[in-house]
């Protein structure tokens, strides 16, 4: 294939502003989690290098192989479930905590409950729930406004002056005017940043049954309803249908494989991939693959350095991060929202899918985008039962 065929620009920007935004929405979780595990410097390091590197091999690998935009993550409400749940665990514990985790999630990926599970989900609910999880995202390129309205409001203009004059560079114009802005204003912090690889370390796993039970299950639970439901959820929404079962069996044994150096937990991305499925990334949804490919290069470029490349996200301001997120899934909250409000009547049921799961609520330790997938099933059931 001609190489001007990968290198786009639109594809590398995508990529990188789904990077960017992965790691700074929530790389801080992650330093929490190892800190509660009592994890050394060297140790770490060695976790963001097999996350790193675990995320980059799935994005390249799922993404040329079912040609589809899939991008993978770590599990953020998993390791904000192992920053309060790994205090009193020796790291060998932690590890065989995060080896149990990644049989289970290989398991049900395996077995096919998961794609039987999900094939129930009508198309309407999927929208409504991505759109809910989008929601917030969009909203914090306006509320950045409040407190560094000069560069959101540029980007932010320079957004709708690129979607008249530049449509196919509406997202890299804005990012480039708000690196600009951002370094005009001494908001850009490079102080500290240093290019050290990342060395990967073994840490030889232990198992407690309380552990396996208290942190493992929880960290699978977790998991699985916050991540890899709304991933998928996000795949079918944005009309790709993709198997369910080899991408959850990967991401599982990729954990597996992983886990002694750190690879707590990877599933499918949600919110980062809805920016790899945005018109933005391409025109063509048959070619918006690429940019998933491109996040994967990245993820892998991030692992190799490890924790010193966190440096450099940390080196923009958080109203940056906050403005090009927002620009980034516009588009996708708007097709989102389209879909879940086209058919009037399943507009209930997606109602209820799009409040809840924007209202951010969490119930028995499960986040607002499981439950609002389940409220809304309700009423679509209800309601279709009704009708007959």
């Amino acid at each position: 294939m001609h190489m001007g065929n990968w290198i786009k620009l639109s594809h590398l920007t995508a990529g990188f502003i789904a990077v960017l935004v992965g790691y700074t929405s929530s790389v801080a979780i992650i330093f929490q989690a190892a800190h509660a595990a009592g994890a050394t410097s060297a140790e770490l390091n060695s976790w963001m290098w097999a996350l790193g590197i675990g995320m980059g091999v799935s994005c390249i690998g799922l993404s040329l192989r079912y040609r589809s935009p899939v991008l993978t993550a770590w599990s953020t409400p998993g390791a904000a479930l192992l920053a309060t749940s790994l205090s009193g665990l020796t790291m060998g514990e932690a590890t065989g905590v995060f080896l149990f985790s990644s049989l289970l999630i290989t398991l049900s990926g395996v077995t096919g409950w998961f794609q039987n599970l999900m094939q129930h989900m009508p198309r309407h609910i999927a929208g409504a729930m991505l759109a809910g999880i989008l929601l917030r995202f969009s909203m914090d390129l306006f509320l950045a406004m409040q407190t560094q309205w000069l560069l959101a409001g540029l980007m932010f203009v320079t957004f709708l002056l690129a979607r008249v004059w530049l449509p196919r560079y509406t997202v890299p114009l804005a990012l480039a005017a708000g690196i600009v802005c951002a370094a005009v204003l001494g908001l850009i912090q490079l102080d500290g940043l240093g290019w050290t690889p990342a060395a990967p370390l073994f840490m030889k796993p232990e198992f407690s049954w309380s552990a396996l039970i208290g942190v493992g299950v929880p960290l699978f639970i977790v998991t699985m309803t916050s991540q890899n439901v709304p991933g998928l959820a996000v795949l079918r929404a944005n009309g790709y249908q993709t198997p369910a079962t080899p991408l959850i069996s990967w991401t599982g044994a990729l954990g597996v494989v992983l886990a002694p150096f750190g690879g707590f937990a990877f599933n499918l991305a949600a919110i980062t991939a809805a920016i790899c499925m945005s018109p933005d990334a391409d025109p063509n949804p048959r070619q918006r693959y690429k940019a998933s490919i491109w996040a994967g290069v990245f993820y892998l470029f991030t692992g190799i350095f490890g924790a010193t490349v966190v440096g450099l996200f940390a080196a923009f301001p958080a109203e940056l991060i906050a403005a090009i997120a927002g620009i980034a899934l516009l588009g996708t909250l708007g097709n989102s929202l389209a879909l879940a409000l086209g058919d009037e009547h399943g507009r209930e049921a997606a109602l209820v899918t799009f409040v809840c799961t924007a209202s951010g609520m969490s119930l028995l330790g499960i986040g607002s985008a499981f439950w609002g997938l389940v409220f809304g099933m309700m009423v679509h059931l209800m309601m279709r039962r009704a009708v007959r």
